[in-house]
């Protein structure tokens, strides 16, 4: 006889583990971080606001799932972006986890998908400097001199020049 899967009010599979601010799963019972809700369409702008406010909280797991969101419900031509915000969110979660080798690929993977943004930086996105803090991020993880894990609200980036 198997356990019974967690399932969300739609009945699909979906682990109620409460979570820390890097995504991970606690006990049940444990006292977590509030979750980012799935499939909300936001604006552009709530987007950036909304994720940046994570990231600056030491939260970039849930920032993640933010840019996820406009991921999947954005316009195909801005897809590459969001998901290339996504992956840098993730490599920052992982390299505050300790996994600098994963931190340091989603940080490139990332880097590389919005590479073909720079020109037009849509939304007034600082896509040249996002690029940058990557690289440096990414070299930083991947060097002998490396911390084991970074703190991520230190170590966030800004999307925007002016945010």
């Amino acid at each position: 006889m198997g356990t019974e899967r967690d399932r969300d009010p739609e009945g699909r599979a979906r682990n109620a583990r409460p979570r820390d601010g890097l995504g991970r799963p606690l006990p049940y019972g444990a006292e977590g971080v509030e979750r980012q809700p799935e499939g909300i369409e936001r604006t552009p702008e709530d987007t950036l606001a909304e994720a940046q406010d994570l990231l600056d909280s030491g939260k970039p797991f849930h920032a993640h799932e933010v840019f996820e969101d406009a991921w999947k419900s954005g316009p195909e031509a801005e897809r590459e972006l969001w998901r290339g915000l996504a992956q840098l969110a993730v490599g920052l979660t992982h390299a505050a986890r300790g996994n600098p080798t994963g931190g340091a690929s989603l940080l490139r993977r990332g880097a590389g998908n919005i590479e073909s943004y720079r020109a037009e930086k849509p939304y007034k996105i600082d896509i040249s400097g996002l690029i940058s803090w990557a690289g440096a991020l990414s070299a930083e993880l991947e060097s002998d001199r490396g911390a084991p894990t970074v703190d991520p609200a230190i170590r966030a980036p800004r999307l925007r020049p002016d945010g």
